[in-house]
Order: C-alpha cells, then sequence, then structure tokens
C-alpha cells in the first residue's frame, strides 16, 4: 500500500517541487525534486492573473450546472427505464449503455457541428448541454434503484400520490448514497475535463481551467512550466476537498445504516 502510495502521489509531489522551484528549470533527475530555491512568485502570478480567475469561475458555473443536472436528470432517467417494464423501455436501456462503449472523441465533431449549427459555439451551453446527463450516471442509479422495494412506492400512490410526487418525495430520497456517487464523479470528470472544452471554446469569457491554463502557461517561445505547475496545484485544490468531503458524507452514511 506504501508502494502504491508512493506512486500515486509522485506526480503531485513533481508538480509542487516545479512550481516551487525559483529558477524555474525542469526537473533533470530525483536530485531536483528538492528546490535550491523555493519562491511562491508563480503563485502570486497566477492569483494576480485576472485570466485564471475568469477560469476558475468559468469551470464552476460549468461544473455545478452539469453536477445538477445529472442530480435530476439521471435518476429521472433511470426510474423511468425501471418501473416502465416494456420491450420500448428495455431497447432504451441498452442503447443507454451502448453509448458508454463509444469513446468521446469518435463523438467530437458531429457534436460540434450540432453546436455550431446552433451557435452555441463558445458559449456556456455549449459545455453544459451535452452534458446534463450521462449514461453512466443512468445506469448506476437504475442499478441502485434495482435493490428498493417497490412498495414503498405503492404505499404512497395508496395515499394518494402522484407518480411525480411518490418519486420526488419518496423514492429520490432514498438515493442519497448513489447521488452522492454521482454528485462526486460527474464534478471531478467535468472539472479536469479538457479535449471538448478546448474544441468547443475560443475565447477567455468561457474557457475552463485546464484549457485556460494551458494556454496561460504558454509563452512565445516555450511553456512555463512553473507557472503552469502553480495554476495546476490550485485547480486542484477544488477536487481534493470534494474528495475529502465526500469521504465523510460515505462514512456519516454508512454509519447511519
Amino acid at each position: 500500500m506504501l508502494i502504491l502510495l508512493f506512486i500515486n502521489l509522485l506526480p503531485l509531489g513533481v508538480m509542487l517541487s516545479v512550481s516551487l522551484k525559483g529558477e524555474g528549470s525542469v526537473l533533470r533527475s530525483l536530485a531536483d525534486l528538492i528546490p535550491k530555491q523555493i519562491t511562491f512568485a508563480h503563485y502570486a502570478e497566477v492569483l494576480s492573473s485576472g485570466r485564471f480567475a475568469r477560469y476558475f469561475l468559468n469551470s464552476t458555473i460549468v461544473a455545478i450546472a452539469v453536477v445538477a443536472g445529472n442530480l435530476i436528470f439521471a435518476p429521472m432517467a433511470a426510474y423511468a427505464l425501471l418501473r416502465s417494464d416494456s420491450k420500448v423501455t428495455r431497447i432504451f436501456l441498452v442503447l443507454v449503455i451502448a453509448t458508454m462503449m463509444v469513446p468521446k472523441h469518435i463523438m467530437m465533431i458531429p457534436l460540434f457541428t450540432m453546436l455550431y449549427r446552433m451557435h452555441l459555439i463558445d458559449t456556456y451551453f455549449a459545455l453544459v448541454l451535452p452534458f446534463l446527463v450521462d449514461a453512466f450516471n443512468v445506469f448506476f442509479v437504475y442499478q441502485y434503484l434495482k435493490t428498493i422495494p417497490h412498495e414503498i412506492e405503492e404505499a404512497a400512490f395508496m395515499d394518494g400520490a402522484s407518480l411525480a410526487n411518490a418519486f420526488f418525495r419518496v423514492v429520490y430520497p432514498v438515493l442519497k448514497p448513489a447521488l452522492a456517487v454521482v454528485a462526486t464523479n460527474t464534478f471531478l470528470i467535468n472539472w479536469n475535463s479538457f479535449l471538448l472544452p478546448f474544441v468547443l471554446t475560443s475565447s477567455d469569457k468561457v474557457r475552463t481551467l485546464p484549457v485556460g491554463l494551458a494556454i496561460f502557461s504558454q509563452g512565445e517561445h516555450s511553456t512555463d512550466w512553473s507557472l503552469l505547475m502553480a495554476g495546476s496545484i490550485l485547480a486542484a485544490v477544488p477536487t481534493i476537498v470534494i474528495w475529502i468531503r465526500s469521504q465523510k458524507i460515505a462514512q456519516s452514511m454508512l454509519a447511519s445504516r
């Protein structure tokens, strides 16, 4: 376990070392892991840049919108697929699972073409609408719903509840453990996404952190690795906080059960 921990933490250690190196040189050997001159000038430069603040805001807006969409639409789609037991819904379920087998970059050109014709390129809508519901989240909640007894819904129907009331007031609260996983997984994936935001944006007004940092650190003739690593460390802070928070939520849920 210690060996695996070291392997996983080594890239983060390299990032931190490069971001603190005053000489701004790239690591050439293991001896260079310890900076000879420690400086926080690169962090100050990143934070003082209005572009970084804009990229951070864009990533926050997009991530929150995508997470909210998946928390609403994924459970609704999963519930409809599970409770509507018919040949049509089984076909839809197979199609949902099939989309998980298609690599994202294969859909990049059709997605770009569709959004371009809708005049949504370089807008928040281009970064949010295609990801409001994810096939994995639908399938994950679908499997979790199988463990919930159908009798709790029947009891709600007998008390006069409508289908919507039974779902949102009876079934949805029971989905909290699954929704916590959906929220955490969706946030981490969306926050770190690079390829599609890079293709679907062309200006700083909507660029997200991964794309913005890659452009921000590009010099006239080379890449400022210290600046890039400092920005990457700052960008990683929200994901670390979310991960720690999700662990505490999971422990509390297990304790309550």
